[in-house]
């Protein structure tokens, strides 16, 4: 097994659950608080060591009580954590989020110290590899970060995977870098100008970003499953169906698995089957990295 390499956010999540998400201007009585630890490049990390993966994670976090929790949690998790860096002029991130009855959420993140996270900050030893070895990044840190990291790794021959979340543009150069993107659909419809609302225009927007030079494309459909772009595959791979409570982290699930299963040799539809089962599981319960389930929980 390849070593598995996640660069990204970590952030303490603040969650209220309501029987639904308020309108602009409105107030609501909620329900229950849940204070979790969050973030889109920790969540992936979390659910990468719970599937087997041997992983490394490298974010920022303040000089506060929430980044030595972070740090305190991931070391329990046998996460690599020699390249956390600590930030001692911002504090570490924080994300509200609300859950709706339905399990719907909104999220509103303060980046903290993970918007300083740059190319400086990460130690030449990150970069010595095995040309097997996996990296996972998301947009939770700056964007020219993560361009300076996959330019770096994919030279090496490192295959390099890219959730694009949260939703922003990125240069053609990134595009060109990555092995694999992994957008929901509404950050393929911002990447590509197409709407995805089925199949159809799935499979139209994962062409568009097969131009750009990516070599494969998979679109999570939420409980449509996900649409797999690579070679001369193009398919949905369904999901089997759940009661959803929370679909907090489910996409950060979906990559963590993903990364585990590339990491193992598997070929890409059989990584998204997997991948679909963790973040199948993970729908039916609360938080975000609470949620990502266990390898024994997979494959019984």
């Amino acid at each position: 097994m390849s070593r598995i390499i996640v660069i990204g956010s970590s952030n303490t999540d603040m969650v209220v659950k309501s029987k639904k998400i308020p309108s602009p201007g409105e107030t609501i009585l909620g329900g229950d608080f849940l204070m979790n630890a969050g973030g889109k490049g920790a969540n992936q990390a979390v659910a990468a060591a719970r599937l087997g993966g041997i992983v490394t994670f490298v974010t920022k976090t303040g000089n506060d009580l929430f980044g030595d929790q972070a740090k305190h949690l991931f070391d329990l998790e046998g996460i690599d954590t020699r390249f956390i860096i600590k930030d001692l002029k911002n504090p570490s991130g924080i994300a509200l989020i609300m859950v709706d009855e339905n399990g719907e959420n909104c999220i509103v993140v303060a980046p903290g110290s993970n918007a300083s996270l740059s190319a400086y900050d990460i130690s030449d030893e990150v970069y010595i590899n095995d040309p097997s070895d996996v990296y996972l990044m998301q947009l939770e840190i700056p964007v020219s970060t993560v361009e300076f990291v996959a330019q770096k790794v994919s030279e090496n021959g490192n295959k390099v995977i890219l959730n694009p979340a949260p939703a922003r543009q990125i240069s053609e150069d990134l595009f060109r870098s990555l092995y694999l993107i992994t957008p929901n659909e509404v950050e393929a419809e911002l990447l590509t100008g197409i709407k995805v609302t089925d199949p159809i225009s799935a499979e139209k927007a994962a062409e568009k970003l097969l131009m750009k030079g990516v070599k494969n494309v998979i679109i999570t459909l939420g409980a449509a499953g996900a649409f797999l772009l690579s070679g001369k595959t193009r398919k949905i791979i369904p999901v089997v169906p759940v009661k959803a409570i929370d679909s907090t982290a489910a996409g950060d699930v979906f990559n963590g698995a993903l990364a585990v299963a590339i990491s193992e040799g598997r070929e890409l539809e059989e990584a998204i089957i997997f991948a679909n089962r963790a973040a199948s599981i993970s729908v039916t319960r609360m938080g975000a990295q609470a949620s990502a389930p266990y390898r024994k929980e997979i494959n019984p």
